[in-house]
């Protein structure tokens, strides 16, 4: 019984241990696995596995205010590629796997 009672402890003690370190707040100001419409990798397009699909990446470029969607390509780096107009001018973008549209 007191066996019990010291291995339930340590258990206990390891599930807490566990979950404060997955809500402790980064320290080296990482960005985000996903990007939301707050917040961008600066280092994008980041190349990686793309899992969204074409018609997903041309939605997500139009949500970030580009039109007429051109040549939508996924490259060899995983990272989706097309023309677009927004502002009024022609313009390359590119949408990465975590979702960072930039124009290029």
């Amino acid at each position: 019984m007191k066996n019990m009672i010291i291995v339930a402890a340590a258990l206990m003690g390891a599930v807490a241990t566990s979950s404060l370190a997955q809500t402790a707040p980064s320290s080296e100001g990482d960005t985000p696995a996903v990007a939301t419409p707050d917040s961008q990798n600066p280092t994008a397009p980041v190349e990686g596995a793309n899992s969204f699909t074409e018609a997903q990446a041309k939605d997500r470029i139009e949500e970030a205010g580009y039109t007429d969607v051109n040549g939508l390509k996924l490259d060899d780096q995983g990272v989706w590629q097309a023309t677009a107009m927004k502002d009024g001018k022609s313009v390359s973008v590119a949408l990465d796997y975590q979702g960072n549209v930039t124009a290029q």
